[in-house]
């Protein structure tokens, strides 16, 4: 028994080419209590029969016509092969050729066991019992190590959710103390991350880049409400105050091995770099400025531009497109500009369905 499994509910295939052998080893098994078995004098049934259903043990002559047991060996590995990771077909060969080539042959093709002809009936029962065993017991394993698997899976990704679901919270919650929706975190990680599949970031990429994108002012949180919600125009010293939300938001999001926290703890911090130079808090230029924070700059310009606050009016898209435009090579990486445009139509869509208000439509429709 394996685990509750009988070893005579093994499932059998016999191949061979002469009927009488065939008929012999299937009266031995069922004699030994065998059930289980299934046979063909045709070796090149053989992959056909096995595809529809593997079973624990093939029991392979290797002198057949059309095709020898090492070609039979070949195509069963050729035809399972997608499905044979960490596996291998279980085959026991039964040949009246005594030559120690054939054996090897045989055993470095894949067959488990070589017995020759005539056979000892003690020791050929043994051995199918023993592999039978091992088999039983390498398909439990597997099969534990896929249950395994999937629970790993499923906890990773509940964790993965509960975590999303704090960030955007956070992310929510900096946007709400500047007088911002949560449709604009909303709008700015699914725009983004159009705009990374555009410029050629990898599908793990983009969903990194949604995700964290709403996190880009976390960093407002630290903010004195005086600086923050002032309605006029920062003096020199507020505005100063007002730039460092970029390095507190980093901070927060520092020292976490989560490679979602880590992104967005870089776009928090660069994420007012300019292409020119002339951004902070570093003053990165060009390239040296991550491509997340690039995209994310653009993004963010665009959707504040075109929407609605309580301080301002909200951009037509003709006019949003036509500032990044004036400021592309200066604020805006150009090949940033350029992915853009290309993806107007499906960011107009964003912005119809992912509205603040429904008058603001008005100001977006007619792009």
């Amino acid at each position: 028994m394996v685990n509750g499994l009988s070893v005579k509910d093994a499932s059998i295939l016999v191949v061979d080419d002469q009927p009488i052998n065939v008929k012999l080893l299937v009266r031995m098994l069922e004699i030994e209590g065998y059930h289980n078995i299934e046979t063909t004098t045709d070796p090149e049934e053989v992959v056909d029969i096995y595809k529809k259903r593997p079973f624990d043990l093939v029991l392979l002559d290797l002198k057949m016509p059309k095709m020898d047991g090492f070609d039979v060996i070949n195509a069963l590995y050729d035809a399972m092969q997608n499905e044979l990771e960490n596996d291998y077909v279980p085959i026991l060969v039964l040949t009246a050729q005594t030559d120690k080539a054939s054996m090897h042959r045989a055993l470095i093709s894949g067959a488990r066991d070589f017995m020759t002809k005539p056979f000892d009936k003690i020791e050929l029962t043994a051995r199918i019992s023993n592999l039978i065993e091992v088999r039983m017991l390498h398909r439990m394993k597997r099969m534990q190590a896929k249950l395994l698997e999937t629970e790993v899976k499923a906890r990773t990704r509940a964790l993965e959710e509960s975590q999303l679901e704090i960030i955007q919270s956070l992310g929510r919650a900096a946007e709400y103390r500047d007088n911002e929706t949560g449709m604009h975190i909303v709008r700015l990680g699914k725009m983004s991350e159009l705009l990374g599949k555009e410029l050629g970031l990898n599908e793990r990429e983009c969903d990194l880049l949604r995700e964290a994108s709403p996190m880009h002012d976390l960093g407002k949180i630290g903010i004195p409400d005086h600086v923050l919600l002032k309605p006029g125009k920062f003096e020199p010293e507020e505005w100063e105050v007002m730039k460092t939300h970029s390095r507190i938001g980093a901070e927060i999001l520092a020292g976490h091995k989560t490679d979602l926290l880590q992104l967005a703890a870089i776009i928090a911090e660069s994420h007012h770099e300019k292409w020119d130079g002339s951004g902070y808090p570093d003053g990165l230029s060009g390239h040296e400025i991550p491509m997340a924070a690039r995209i994310v700059a653009l993004v963010d310009v665009f959707d504040a531009l075109t929407s609605a606050r309580p301080y301002k009016e909200a951009w037509t898209v003709e006019a949003a497109v036509k500032y990044i435009d004036e400021n592309s090579g200066k604020h805006f990486d150009p090949e940033v500009v350029a992915a853009f445009h290309k993806i107007m139509p499906e960011v107009v869509t964003i912005k119809q369905e992912l509205v603040d208000h429904p008058e603001s439509e008005e100001t977006f429709s007619h792009y």
